[in-house]
């Protein structure tokens, strides 16, 4: 039941590290608002209060509590299984929805909504700029106005609105790679190692099923041999 207990943990700490390290990614592939790192949070925290649950039963000797903890877990792992799954199998379509996500996203950028935000964090915590390159921004309606982001730049001190309406002078003053290939680089393998912590949680969790319906056998056979 410990282990369990512990696989919960390590859930909901999983949901808090993507919601604070992910959460801009996601934003940005999510065509609409998404819940992702809060289902998470909120399986893990269940989990741990199963897990409370497990050991209550199993210090009651219960066999139908037991029969229930195991039902519970067993719910949880086909969930995670199916979730995992339809990740590794979706895995394209989802660089298909970043790129028309991340390619609104530029057309709409005006600086100030959550989308513009998370345009600017990714392209100032990667070192990037536009989806295959900066003269992507060439289109957007934002440079017309204003030029390309400074988020874009490589020395913000360097960098003024009159070069950045200018394709020329820009091409020395921002960053040359575009966005797409780092963020899809740098999401795969953070969510590979989100893939390998599920697939061993549901084993675990696996285990307990197991061992959950064992132990009320035995427990229920046990008060058949007393009777």
């Amino acid at each position: 039941m410990r282990v369990v207990m512990i696989t919960g943990v390590i859930l909901l700490a999983v949901g808090v590290w993507g919601k604070l390290t992910l959460g801009t990614y996601i934003s940005l592939i999510a065509e609409n608002s998404t819940n992702a790192p809060y289902v998470l949070i909120g399986t893990g925290t269940t989990i741990i209060v199963f897990g409370l649950f497990g050991c209550f039963a199993t210090c009651r000797g219960s066999p139908w509590m037991l029969k229930l903890y195991a039902m519970f877990l067993s719910l949880v792992f086909l969930a995670e299984l199916v979730a995992g799954i339809s990740g590794f199998v979706f895995r394209h379509e989802i660089k298909d929805t970043f790129l028309r996500t991340y390619t609104e996203a530029i057309q709409n950028y005006n600086k100030n909504d959550e989308r513009s935000h998370a345009v600017d964090n990714v392209q100032e915590s990667l070192s990037c700029c536009g989806i295959q390159s900066y003269t992507n921004w060439s289109t957007s309606p934002y440079f017309f106005k204003h030029g390309i982001p400074t988020s874009c730049c490589m020395n913000s001190s360097d960098c003024n609105t009159q070069d950045l309406r200018n394709m020329t002078v820009a091409a020395t003053k921002v960053n040359q790679k575009g966005c797409y290939d780092l963020v899809t680089s740098f999401m795969e393998t953070n969510m590979g190692i989100i893939a390998g912590v599920a697939f061993g949680i549901a084993f675990s969790q696996l285990i307990g099923m197991l061992l959950a319906c064992c132990l009320s056998r035995f427990i229920t056979a046990n008060q058949y041999e007393m009777v």
